[in-house]
Parts: structure tokens; C-alpha cells; sequence
């Protein structure tokens, strides 16, 4: 497991332009993006294992009501995914992260979810 420490990370939808500021860009998203192509992405990864389970993903359904229990049970599979969460801050070392997502709703969705695990280990 990595040290506990400060990194860059913020989170933009996919549908947004890139930006040299975004540095490594990360699609977080369990699903490809619709009508996005992948070569227009701009993106170096694409870690959808990180992403809920399908199971969870269906049953919050973007349900504002759900969000709190969501992010609940998406912190617990994360806590199962000691591999990935340590591969997703390896490269925060280096500079900038930006997580990227497709959900509607830029306030509540699993990036923001993913972002506030992330907070919560620093």
C-alpha cells in the first residue's frame, strides 16, 4: 500500500475538450462513453475495473435519493480493490490526474464517488 500523501486529481466529463491542464487523463467509467470515439478520447487509461459493479451501478441509477448509500457501497468495493486504487495514485506522483466520466450529472456519479475515496486516504 502506498504512503498516505498530497496529489492532483479532479475530475471532467469526457465530453469536455481536452486540455493540456488535464494532464493524465483516466476514463473511470465502467462503460464507453456514447458517441465518443475512442481515437477523439485523448485518453492514456481506461480503468473501467475500477468503476462500481454492474450490480451496483444498475441499482443506484443516477437516483439522487441513493447517492449516500451509493457512495457507501462503491468505498466498500473500493476497499476491495487495493490494486487498482494503488495503480490510480501511482500516477498522481508524477503531476496531474484528471478522472474522467460520461454520467449527466456532474455533481453526483461515481467519479465524484471515486474522487472522495481518494480524499478520504490522503
Amino acid at each position: 500500500m502506498l504512503p498516505k500523501r498530497k496529489f492532483s486529481i479532479q475530475v471532467k466529463r469526457i465530453y469536455e475538450f481536452p486540455s493540456p491542464d488535464d494532464g493524465y487523463r483516466i476514463l473511470v467509467d465502467r462503460l464507453w462513453p456514447r458517441g465518443i470515439q475512442k481515437d477523439d478520447a485523448k485518453i492514456n487509461l481506461w480503468l473501467k475495473e475500477i468503476a462500481p459493479s454492474n450490480s451496483l451501478r444498475k441499482w443506484f441509477s443516477h437516483d439522487p435519493e441513493k447517492w449516500e448509500e451509493f457512495k457507501q457501497r462503491h468505498c466498500k468495493e473500493l476497499d476491495q480493490q487495493e490494486n487498482l486504487i494503488d495503480e490510480l495514485m501511482q500516477h498522481t506522483i508524477t503531476g496531474k490526474v484528471t478522472l474522467l466520466f460520461s454520467a449527466k450529472k456532474e455533481s453526483q456519479n461515481n467519479t465524484v464517488a471515486l474522487w472522495e475515496y481518494f480524499l478520504g486516504r490522503s
